[in-house]
Order: C-alpha cells, then sequence, then structure tokens
C-alpha cells in the first residue's frame, strides 16, 4: 500500500485517475489534451500509477491505452472503510448516484470498458488450463465452460447442477496458448445476437503471471454494474484455486456488491 498512498498523494496523479474514472481506456495523447499537460510530465505521473497498479497499460497496436484498475481501490475499500461505517455510506452513494442520475442531460454516453488485473503465483501454463478446462472453471466458476477452443468454436456456459443447461453461448476469437484468449460473452443460449468481447491476457513474470482480464462492448451501465461485481468475485475464486488447491469456502458472487 505504501505505493499506492504515495501514487493518490500527488493532486495530479489523482486528477488522471478521475478522467480514467470518467472515461477509460485514453490514450497519453487523449489524457494530456484533457488535462493541458505536457507528454512529458504526464508519461512520469503515468508511470508512477502504472507502478503502483492503480492503472494498467492495454496495448492495441501501436496504442497504448489506460485504465484505471479498480482492485486496489477495492482493497482500500474494505480494509478502512466498509468494516466501520458501510451501510451508512452505502445508502449516501446510492443516493448521490440517483441525483446525478437525474441531473444528467439526455445526450447518451458511451459504456466505458472494464479492466480487471490480478496476480497469481502459478505458471502461465497453470492459468491457460484453469481458464480452458471445463472441470476446473465449473470449480471456481459455478459453470463449466466447455469448448474446443479453437478460433471460430463455440464455447457454452453449462450449470453444474447435472441439468446440462447452457445459460450463455459465445465464439472464440483468438487463441495464443499459454497466454491470450479473446472470446465473445453473453450471448443468451435462446436469443443469440450482439455480444460483448473478453480478453484474458496471461504474463508469466518468474514464479508469478499477471492476468488481466477486458471486458469491452458491454450493452449499457447496467451490464457494466454486473461484470464489476462477476469478475472480481470468479477471478479471486480461480487465484484460490491455483494458490491453494481450494477454491473459497463462501461462492464470493453470493456476496452483495459493494456499492447498492
Amino acid at each position: 500500500m505504501d505505493a499506492v498512498f504515495k501514487a493518490l498523494a500527488d493532486p495530479t496523479r489523482r486528477l488522471l485517475l478521475d478522467r480514467l474514472r470518467e472515461r477509460n481506456g485514453q490514450t497519453l495523447g487523449e489524457l494530456c489534451e484533457r488535462l493541458g499537460m505536457a507528454r512529458q510530465s504526464a508519461t512520469q505521473h503515468l508511470d508512477v500509477l502504472v507502478r503502483a497498479h492503480l492503472v494498467t497499460v492495454v496495448r492495441r497496436g501501436r496504442e497504448r491505452l489506460h485504465y484505471l484498475n479498480p482492485a486496489l481501490i477495492h482493497e482500500i475499500e474494505e480494509r478502512w472503510i466498509s468494516t466501520f461505517d458501510k451501510p451508512r455510506l452505502g445508502a449516501i452513494s446510492a443516493i448521490k448516484n440517483r441525483a446525478e442520475e437525474y441531473a444528467m442531460t439526455g445526450t447518451p454516453t458511451s459504456v466505458p470498458t472494464y479492466v480487471y488485473v490480478t496476480y497469481i503465483r502459478a505458471s502461465s501454463e497453470h492459468v491457460w488450463r484453469a481458464l480452458t478446462d471445463a472441470d476446473l472453471t465449473a470449480r471456481y466458476w459455478g459453470h463449466a465452460n466447455v469448448s474446443d477452443w479453437e478460433p471460430g468454436s463455440r464455447w457454452e456456459h453449462r450449470r453444474t447442477d447435472g441439468s446440462g443447461q447452457v445459460d450463455l453461448v459465445g465464439r472464440v476469437l483468438e487463441t495464443e496458448p499459454p497466454t491470450r484468449l479473446v472470446i465473445t460473452f453473453g450471448e443468451s443460449a435462446d436469443a443469440p445476437g450482439d455480444a460483448s468481447i473478453v480478453t484474458f491476457l496471461v504474463e508469466p513474470h518468474h514464479d508469478i503471471v499477471r492476468l488481466t482480464v477486458t471486458h469491452e462492448n458491454l450493452a449499457d451501465a447496467t451490464a457494466l454494474r454486473e461484470i464489476s461485481h462477476g469478475w472480481p468475485a470468479v477471478l479471486a475464486n480461480l487465484k484460490s484455486l491455483l494458490e491453494t488447491g481450494e477454491v473459497l469456502p463462501r461462492a464470493p458472487w453470493e456476496m452483495s456488491p459493494v456499492h447498492p
């Protein structure tokens, strides 16, 4: 946490985080334009935020897109806020959000891309197997993800209650074992249509990996809220399984979201 609080101590870096909160996935040029800041100065501040894991960089061709990483902010909230006064702060947050909704204009806004980063003590091969093995996904996700994981193939999100019912389907867009998997996500088995896109990026470093999950093309703000609650829960269970051999003692997605 030392690096986190050091990064947050600077008002310019807090402003950068605010700008990414307003619109995630900006390039360096876009951030500089919005802040009226020289590229060199912005780069120095962004490097501090990246080292503190408050910002994640995702490469798209020649571009470097910057995303706010909510994981450490969530840890701060859990450690110093939610234990003491969570119900009251949750109520205040709900009132504030509703007031802001009423104050919004009728101009449509785009739904931001969701990015989540976690670090796992495992090899990239083990993480890849956990992402693509039906039996393992059934253990930490509560559904078995079934496919041959070849580009163009269908994948299914099957219940593990013995019914064999498929709740979601999608297509495999890209596979680069054991480091990159891109799939469509969120189609209904009964009414497939436009789907969002999920990218799993597995980056090994000595005896750990950095797993980055990027979720794009979300339908609306409701979908963003749902996956913002779901992905941290699923990935926490995956991390526990790979590091300890067991999933968490309770399904983490059954917990209520922090913000109503």
